[in-house]
């Protein structure tokens, strides 16, 4: 399994996503799950995936070769990030049509599910969640974040606290705070984890970082908000 998530405030978009993935109890491996594409003052475009790995890494990879063919629809030709969502909703179908139905004769579901966000000069920062199916929402400042994955350990704290008003240090904060609480919850996500902060209108991307299992960052943010829950708890009324 795995878990990703973006965040979309006033000041940019969050990117976060784990590295594990695992095809058994003995066979567990550090993938990267974070793709980008950027082109200073034109484009930033970050992927996060989910889902089989296989089928995940061979839409990358098709995406990756539309960039070096001729005449061809790609991440550097598109205008706007509705059309690039349209476009990898359009690659996850034809991995679909090439792969659904030996996938189904094994026994397999075609599992995939995509967040996708950045901003090509000339309209706002957009983050988009692509479905399998190849049909997408976008977020909205009524909620202005995506989740994939094993989404439910750390979605009441980005509820809680991340609106689009947020600065987006705390947003960041927020994201990792969120992973902390899943890997307390679940054995199928795991470090390191990939953070990627886009500011909106640099189009460039100036802040991304890798915290591995030792990182002492993020080990005294997993502690101090196990210690805060604790506290918190402690002070509120036992039952009448």
């Amino acid at each position: 399994m795995t878990y990703c998530c973006a965040l979309q405030v006033d000041e940019g978009i969050v990117f976060a996503s784990d590295t594990r993935t695992n095809a058994g109890p003995d066979h567990i491996a550090v993938v990267r799950k974070m793709s980008l594409w950027e082109r200073p003052g034109d484009r930033v475009i970050v992927m996060l995936v989910s889902g089989n790995l296989a089928i995940t890494q061979k839409t990358v990879n098709l995406l990756n070769e539309r960039l070096v063919s001729s005449g061809l629809l790609n991440l550097w030709s598109v205008t706007t990030m509705f059309n690039a969502a349209q476009l990898v909703g359009d690659t996850v179908r034809e991995v679909y049509r090439a792969d659904g139905e030996a996938l189904r004769a094994f026994g397999y579901d075609f599992t995939l599910s995509v967040i996708l966000g950045g901003q090509i000069a000339g309209e706002p920062p957009r983050l988009f969640n692509v479905y399998a199916a190849g049909n997408f929402v976008e977020a909205t400042r009524e909620t202005p974040y995506v989740q994939i994955g094993e989404v439910k350990y750390g979605k009441p704290i980005i509820d809680r606290v991340v609106t689009c008003n947020t600065p987006i240090a705390k947003a960041a904060k927020c994201a990792l705070v969120s992973f902390a609480s899943t890997l307390r919850s679940n054995v199928t996500v795991g470090m390191p984890i990939d953070l990627l902060v886009y500011r909106s209108d640099t189009l460039r991307v100036d802040e991304q970082r890798r915290y591995q299992e030792n990182d002492a960052y993020f080990r005294s943010l997993s502690d101090g908000y196990g210690e805060g829950i604790i506290r918190v708890f402690d002070s509120l009324p036992d039952p009448n």
